[in-house]
């Protein structure tokens, strides 16, 4: 009985290599999330940036909300689009989702 009991048992502790085994797999999960999402999502922050930092008079847009338009006067926050003849919108400068066009160097 006592044969059975010991090979039933819960055993001792478990080996001794799990702590480095968990800590290496902690680092590549970690590699593995930094270069699929965290890297390409900086750099899309950094495109954003630089073609917001670009923008100038005359340029052709498109906002957040699908409003298209020609820049006539700019900000540090706000970007004033003339979408029709005569009509023009006030947009915050983060809304502006790409330029469609850039315009004429004169």
């Amino acid at each position: 009985m006592i044969d059975l009991a010991y090979g039933m048992g819960g055993g001792g502790a478990p080996g001794g290599g799990g702590d480095l085994s968990f800590i290496i797999m902690m680092a590549a999960l970690f590699a593995i999330f930094y270069f699929l999402l965290i890297r390409p999502q900086q750099k899309k922050q950094k495109e954003v940036k630089a073609m917001l930092a670009s923008l100038g008079h005359g340029d052709q847009v498109l906002t957040t909300g699908g409003i298209q338009g020609k820049i006539t006067a700019l900000t540090d926050t706000v970007v004033t689009l003339e979408i029709a003849e005569k009509v023009k919108v006030k947009v915050g400068r983060e809304f502006i989702t790409a330029v469609i066009q850039k315009a004429a160097k004169e």
